[in-house]
This record gives structure tokens, C-alpha cells and sequence, in this order.
């Protein structure tokens, strides 16, 4: 089967098209690398292009017999879509709508969708079930959010099926230390705790430590990358046996503070470095956790690694990348 992966060079799309590898489907990446790796697409084959460009799609829905399509091709830095909405609605809205119309018009009516934890907002209620609240407090929640409604509407309209999986904190590497996670600027916090126990940073901020918390600072739950890619496998599999639309939360359901996470680097590193205290962000929730038992019962989704093992994986794939670069 071919499945074409929108974003496929990216972080979490390079770990889905290894195990889709692994798996026998034939994977056809499509990417523009404005955040991806070219290095990162060595599980298919790789096509140098934006999803928004529509004679671009027309020749690959031409020339392959799509079957399914995965989209990760979103911009995902929270600040940055405060200050700059227009570039997250362009492309996170309407270049997927270029590629949801190129789909119809060539029948392709399976389609997976990396949606985010952030179209919750501010939760009243944690853990956080899939029928609580939507309330996205910024542009990229809000664009996420806006393309789950569009999908409900193409189902209804035009019969594509989806499956939207809404993401926690995404986190860890992949063993072999072929893939991980190499943003830039990073703003996720746990390669930002590595970099400062490598050196590459003086040091980590936290931000806000009298939240309502064990020990005042923000809980988050955290999810290995695999298991992401593994849910996207078990999705895939769903949607061509069922042939339904329906959306899943993908969290290990486990809070740590970012205290813990600190203390965890520090010990698995057996470096120590500097930490700063500062004052709280604008609209950081004190708790997200997620309730994943939907996809548990639904998927049959397991988690399999720990707060340890996404640590470890992530510290291996830092010094097989920054090779000790300070």
C-alpha cells in the first residue's frame, strides 16, 4: 500500500515513516524541509515540495496509487503564532485545504491528521477526555482545531475519513540514533534540558513556580515519539478496516513537573547545571495529562516506554548529533 506523508522529514513524521517501513507500506514523502531533514527521509521515497503547491499534488496523485495520507506539516511554535498569525492559518489551514481538495479529486478518502492537545485551551477538568471543551487559547491551537472542523465537514460533504490524534509532549528518539528531535529555534523543554547538560545553553529556565502543583511548577505528560508512531500505525490499520472518522488523545496519562524532568535529566546525564526561576508565560495551564484510554480500548495503544526511556533515547540521539558541539 502507498501512503504519502506529508511532513515526513520532520520530527515526528520521520518516526512514523520508519515504522510504516518496517511495517511493508510503501511511504512517499512530500516536504518542503523549511523544518524538516533531508537526511530524516530515508524511509521512502522523498519529493522536495509544498503541500500547497496544487501542480505539484496533481503529478504525485498521478503518478502513485495513493491509498492514504498522513499530514504533520504544521508550524507548531505557540509564541510565534501570537505574533505572527497569518503564516499559521496560511499554512496550517489553508495549504491543508489545498491538499484535501487534491485528495477528492482523486478519490483518496483516508486521512490521518497530527492535531494537538492545545485545541483544549485551559482545561477545567484533567484528565483531559476527548469530549472536553475545545477552547484553543492561540493561532496554532486555533488552526488545529479549525482543520478537526473542516474534517467533520468532508466527512459529512464528501465521505473522507480521518483520524485526527490530538498530541501531548511529544518527546524522546528513536534507538538507533538515526532520528530525534532537532527543532530550530527548540522550544520543547526537554532537548532544551539537554542542551544546557551538554553545554550548548548556560542554562534552563523555568517559568513560573507557584503554580497550584506539587512542588510549584507546571505538569505536563510526555509521550515517546515511538509510541506516537506506533498509535499512527494502529490508526492507519483502523481506518482502512473501519472506514470511520473519529479522534484519539495520544498521552502516556502520567504527569511530571518540570522540576521532575529537570532532576531526571540531571541523573540520567550525571551532569549538573544551571536552572533559573522566572516568572510565569502567558496561558501555561498548570496540569496537562491526558485521559488515553480511547485509544487503549479503541486502538488497542499501548504505552511502552517511560519517562526514563524518552530521557535516555533523547540524550543518546543529542550526542550522536551535536556530537559534543558546545
Amino acid at each position: 500500500m502507498n501512503v504519502l506523508v506529508a511532513g515526513g522529514a520532520g520530527y515526528i513524521g520521520s518516526h512514523v515513516c520508519k515504522k510504516l517501513n518496517e511495517k511493508g507500506y510503501h511511504v512517499i514523502v512530500i516536504d518542503n524541509l523549511s523544518n524538516g531533514h533531508k537526511e530524516f527521509a530515508k524511509y521512502g521515497e522523498f519529493i522536495l515540495g509544498d503541500i500547497s503547491d496544487k501542480k505539484l499534488l496533481e503529478i504525485v496523485f498521478s503518478n502513485y496509487h495513493i491509498d492514504a495520507v498522513m499530514h504533520f506539516c504544521a508550524y507548531i511554535e505557540v509564541g510565534e503564532s501570537v505574533v505572527n498569525p497569518h503564516k499559521y492559518y496560511e499554512n496550517n489551514v489553508s495549504s491543508t485545504l489545498v491538499l484535501l481538495h487534491s485528495m477528492l479529486k482523486h478519490n483518496i478518502k483516508k486521512f490521518i491528521f497530527s492535531s494537538t492537545a492545545a485545541i483544549y485551551g485551559l482545561p477545567n477538568k484533567i484528565p483531559i477526555k476527548e469530549d472536553a471543551p475545545k477552547n484553543p487559547i492561540n493561532p496554532y491551537g486555533k488552526s488545529k482545531y479549525m482543520v478537526e472542523e473542516i474534517l467533520d465537514d468532508f466527512d459529512k460533504a464528501y465521505g473522507l475519513k480521518s483520524i485526527r490524534f490530538r498530541y501531548f509532549n511529544a518527546a524522546g528518539a528513536d534507538e538507533s540514533g538515526e532520528i530525534g528531535e532537532a527543532h530550530n529555534p527548540e522550544t520543547h523543554l526537554i532537548p532544551l534540558i539537554l542542551d544546557a547538560a551538554m553545554g550548548r545553553r548556560e542554562s534552563i529556565k523555568i517559568f513560573g513556580t507557584d503554580y497550584d502543583t506539587k512542588d510549584g511548577t507546571c505538569i505536563r505528560d510526555f509521550v515517546h515519539v515511538n509510541d506516537l508512531a506506533d498509535a499512527h500505525i494502529k490508526g492507519l490499520e483502523y481506518l482502512l478496516s473501519e472506514n470511520k472518522t473519529d479522534y484519539f488523545n495520544l498521552g502516556s496519562g502520567e504527569g511530571f513537573s518540570v522540576k521532575e524532568v529537570i532532576e531526571k535529566v540531571k541523573e540520567i546525564t550525571n551532569v549538573d547545571f544551571k536552572v533559573e526561576e522566572t516568572d510565569r508565560r502567558p496561558g501555561d495551564p498548570a496540569y496537562l495529562i491526558a485521559d488515553n484510554k480511547k485509544a487503549k480500548d479503541i486502538l488497542s495503544w499501548k504505552i511502552n516506554y517511560s519517562l526514563e526511556d524518552i530521557i535516555k533515547t533523547a540524550w543518546n540521539w543529542h550526542r550522536v548529533r551535536y556530537n559534543g558541539d558546545n
